[in-house]
């Protein structure tokens, strides 16, 4: 009897153990698309970083027309932006705006109004099964 009293004793502490040294399932409940613009629209209008690079997918595409030239960039060079920008409050009223919208794919119009010109963003985000994730920013200068 003492032996198998030794025995549970031993596999409780096992299973204890394992339990609290487990790695927690990371959860996607807070990737939404909400979520995800609402994240985008602080950091370009605030300058606040926090979830933006969960936010962004990793094959995500930032294009912005510049008169008649496109510029683009990936998500590493935009991640330096924004980290250039960190805590930098833009002196602009921002609006959101659905375009379009189902299950799979929704395009957001955030519109940047400052003194003398509007930077309008088309931020695409995708359900991606790892939560809603933005793919795509597209930004013109008016």
């Amino acid at each position: 009897m003492k032996k198998l009293k030794s025995i549970m004793l031993g596999l409780t502490l096992l299973l204890v153990c394992g339990a609290v040294k487990a790695n927690p399932i990371p959860s996607n409940e807070n990737l939404t698309a909400t979520h995800a613009i609402n994240t985008y629209v602080d950091a370009i209008t605030r300058g606040k970083l926090g979830g933006l690079n969960e936010v962004l997918d990793q094959s995500v595409k930032f294009s912005m027309l510049r008169g008649t030239k496109v510029l683009s960039f990936d998500k590493k060079q935009m991640m330096e932006f924004f980290k250039g920008d960190k805590n930098v409050e833009q002196a602009c009223t921002t609006s959101t705006e659905v375009v379009e919208s189902n299950a799979d794919v929704k395009v957001v119009k955030v519109a940047m109004k400052f003194d003398g010109f509007t930077r309008s963003n088309y931020v695409t985000v995708a359900n991606t099964g790892d939560g809603w994730k933005i793919t795509n920013v597209y930004s013109v200068f008016k």
